[in-house]
């Protein structure tokens, strides 16, 4: 019998895994709140300080999961875009609870600096 592994029975580990990112909800957040297409340049700048290599890694691995989709545009020079997805959008509001949950807690976290 194959032993199993925590990670691989729990939703939660499994959200983990993809959702660990520094980033990665910052710019879920932004494609949801943008209702258009967005230029990667224009999502380095208002995520700023992302670097252009993370913001690329970060971009693809949401790609992978369906949660954004990029346009390439047959231009010289070629125009991408990213816009969310349908399963992407339906983060919205669970990422707005956590965001209401810091705002009702944060001041009864312990902060280590």
């Amino acid at each position: 019998m194959a032993e199993m592994h925590y990670e691989e029975n729990c939703a939660i580990m499994r959200f983990v895994g993809i959702f660990s990112g520094k980033w990665v909800l910052p710019i879920i957040y932004h494609l949801i709140h943008a209702h258009q297409p967005v230029r990667f340049n224009q999502l380095h700048k208002a995520l700023a300080p992302i670097t252009q290599k993370e913001l690329s890694k970060q971009l693809k691995l949401l790609e992978e999961h369906s949660l954004i989709q990029k346009t390439i545009y047959p231009e010289v020079p070629p125009r991408v875009e990213y816009e969310i997805t349908v399963l992407g959008q339906s983060l919205e509001h669970s990422i707005q609870a956590l965001a209401q949950w810091m705002e009702d807690y944060e001041k009864q976290l312990i902060h280590l600096k």
